[in-house]
């Protein structure tokens, strides 16, 4: 009998995204590409290991095919000062280790040919030679977010020379070991711009028409595939650029059909430049929104005289069985995804097996991904703290396993529970409510922010799967956890009261009432304006049925919004429980500070934007809370006039305040929490999340802490 295990049997539900296929001269295992992110680590100076562990853990998790961030083509090519040039301060060598890990990981990767154009944050940067670093695109405009930066324009004789540095990076590229590379010419980026009428002003062989505008896209494919006639080589396209006056379907078409003799082997079409005022990645956008122009362009190439250059899609695909609604008839051929793979390296290979409800979803949030990209912060995830820091914490197995208790189900402590169970230790998880997720479990009610629940759901399955005891509704006792090794507490949250006249009253109700049990028609007014007063304006405002947010959203930003995947995200609450009403019932009011504080910085104005579009009163200067009536709720105005705001229901937003059970946030001391019996009992433990401080608490904090607190306890 033989003893060779058998191969899992790919579900039904993934038999195309499963299935071979070629992008030049490569052969993939499967149609899942892992998507260009920049992370940071390029310019680690650790000689690659950052890198290299990073991309490693994806390339075994079954990702076909690995995209670099984007690696600068020459000095002036960077966005800032976290991206690497071949050539320069050790970066081949340490793209050297990250290749081979990738490789020896059974897959292959191709680099991001880079050039940021006048999207270059170039303030302080110095160039190879210690002269200021320029600023250049095709013309002399700046955009908004260049803190009064004007780029130069390049000269012809500067074109030809990039156009080389194209080229040149290509060499390198395939000198350090790279399987091919993809050239950026989308979000906005300089070939973008010379795409362009509206930052290609030129009236000369680059620019001035449609034609002349290709004409540098075009050379640096020609450039680029002569450079690496044995490498595969692909190009990124922008599907749309959504900012008004600019490319147009039809010249987007033409340039693909003027590319499609030059031997490329794929088109990965992308969608938007940063600037645009319409969301494009955050999780507002409805799954898979963009998937209609990456159709259009392998229609233009289906068409043609070259159908088998290969086209990928991409842009708000979370689960793989979205991939397989957009690969099932054969007019695209890859899926890429970029974020998915912070929030699980292991997508691919969970996935295939048939293991959906292991898989860590990303919830679009951006906090600790994009938000901290673009202001050259670390890169990781809000739930998957591991991401980008693999080095620092590893993934092997402990050598001395523990008991480790976690107190508290919401984020932080599921984050801690599951990385301890992943290594091996004995974990029991203690949450005193009947439900595990916390603030994501609230999160996952509001629309558009479904994806949290997956958070959860993964979560929990993968304790299940380890052999975790997860308690619900059983509060942890000092006496349960003095015979543990280590402990975590973690118990979160919750709404913070207020203390004004009436607050008391039947229709006035915190922020997890209204979630969980809805508000009832009439009017509302919500006291505090931060994220979760936002979210919750959006929750009385927006319907919990994703079609219909899909086509909303496609009539709001006048776009073609793709049915393939629309749809599949659950309805969390029954829709009876919703009432739904104009926005113009719901007014939001804040004493100081911006409405959604707190809310990613890219991803902020999408949510102010969503709420003026459904008419919500914003009262921004409130100096005082007076009183509550049935009916209305009186405040002192930024002008100190009394004023009545209409409220026949109240929704107290007013913040958050420690969960008891830990201590005093303020100063640390023991109170009447665990903490003293932890101590007494000698027990290590930690605080982490919104229990230690409650103050300042976001996620992104409260997991990170979570993971580091456990490594710390329980290594």
């Amino acid at each position: 009998m033989s003893s060779v295990a058998s191969a899992p049997v790919v579900p039904d539900s993934l038999r195309t995204v499963a299935s071979p296929w070629t992008l030049g001269p490569l052969h993939l295992a499967n149609r899942v590409v892992m998507g260009s992110m920049h992370t940071g680590l390029e310019v680690h100076d650790d000689g690659g290991a950052g890198m290299a562990a990073f991309y490693r853990e994806r390339a075994a998790g079954g990702a076909a095919c690995i995209i670099t961030g984007g690696i600068a083509v020459n000095d002036e090519a960077r966005g800032g000062p976290d991206f690497a040039v071949f050539g320069v301060g050790g970066a081949d060598e340490r793209f050297r280790v990250a290749v081979e890990a990738v490789h020896e990981s059974g897959s292959t990767i191709l680099a991001q040919l880079f050039h940021a154009g006048r999207y270059a944050l170039a303030a302080g940067l110095v160039d190879r030679h210690g002269a200021p670093q320029r600023v250049v695109a095709p013309s002399a405009l700046p955009w908004a977010a260049a803190r009064g930066v004007v780029p130069e324009a390049l000269t012809s004789a500067e074109i030809e020379r990039t156009i080389e540095d194209f080229a040149a990076a290509a060499r390198s590229a395939r000198g350090i070991g790279f399987d091919g590379v993809e050239i950026m010419a989308s979000e906005g980026y300089l070939i973008n711009q010379f795409q362009s009428p509206l930052t290609n002003l030129r009236d000369d062989e680059w620019g001035g028409d449609a034609p002349r505008r290709r004409r540098f896209t075009l050379e640096v494919v020609r450039a680029v595939r002569a450079a690496v006639p044995d490498l595969a080589v692909t190009i990124r396209l922008s599907g749309a650029d959504l900012m008004p006056g600019s490319s147009t379907d039809d010249d987007v078409d033409a340039l693909v059909h003027d590319l499609l003799p030059l031997g490329l082997d794929g088109i990965s079409v992308g969608i938007g430049w940063h600037e645009s005022r319409t969301p494009t990645v955050q999780a507002a956008v409805p799954h898979g929104a963009w998937l209609d122009y990456a159709a259009r362009i392998a229609g233009v190439v289906r068409a043609s005289a070259y159908p088998d250059v290969r086209v990928i899609a991409s842009n708000r695909m979370t689960d793989l069985r979205d991939g397989e609604a957009v690969l099932a008839d054969g007019l695209i051929d890859a899926v890429a995804l970029a974020r998915p793979f912070l929030a699980d390296p292991a997508i691919v290979d969970r996935s295939l097996a048939g293991a959906f409800e292991l898989v860590n979803t990303c919830i679009g949030c951006n906090q600790a991904c994009l938000d901290r990209s673009i202001v050259g912060a670390p890169v990781s995830c809000l739930v998957n703290p591991r991401a980008g820091r693999e080095v620092a914490f590893p993934a092997r197995p402990t050598t001395d396993p523990k008991r480790v208790d976690v107190v508290g189900g919401g984020p932080a402590g599921l984050a801690a529970a599951v990385d301890a169970a992943r290594r091996g230790h004995t974990v029991t998880l203690w949450e005193a409510s009947d439900r595990l997720g916390g603030q994501f479990e609230l999160a996952a009610l509001v629309p558009g922010k479904e994806d949290y629940a997956a958070t959860v759901r993964a979560s929990r399955a993968e304790l299940e799967a380890r052999g975790a005891t997860i308690h619900l509704g059983r509060a942890a006792t000092a006496a349960d956890l003095t015979t543990s090794d280590a402990v975590v507490l973690a118990p979160g949250v919750v709404p913070r009261t207020i203390d004004i006249p009436g607050a008391t009253l039947p229709h006035v109700r915190s922020y997890e009432q209204a979630l969980r049990e809805g508000v009832p028609a009439g009017t509302v007014a919500i006291i505090g304006g931060g994220g979760i007063g936002v979210d919750t304006a959006a929750f009385l405002t927006e319907s919990p049925d994703e079609a219909r947010r899909a086509a909303e959203f496609a009539a709001r930003w006048d776009v073609d919004v793709s049915e393939a995947v629309v749809g599949d995200v659950p309805q969390r609450l029954p829709a009876a429980t919703r009432t739904l009403r104009p926005g113009h019932d719901v007014t939001v009011l804040r004493r100081s500070g911006k409405f959604g504080q707190g809310i990613g910085i890219t991803s902020r104005w999408v949510a102010i934007g969503r709420l003026r579009d459904a008419g919500v009163h914003m009262v921004g200067g409130v100096q005082e809370y007076l009183r509550i009536e049935p009916g209305v709720l009186w405040i002192r105005d930024d002008h100190g006039e009394e004023r009545a705001v209409p409220a026949d229901h109240v929704v107290v937003c007013a913040g958050q305040e420690r969960a008891l059970g830990t201590g005093d946030e303020a100063d640390g001391r023991p109170t009447d929490g665990l903490e003293p019996g932890l101590q007494a009992a000698g027990v290590p433990y930690a605080v982490v999340g919104g229990a230690r401080d409650a103050r300042s608490v976001d996620a992104v904090r409260a997991t990170s802490e979570a993971l580091e607190a456990v490594r710390r306890l329980a290594p």
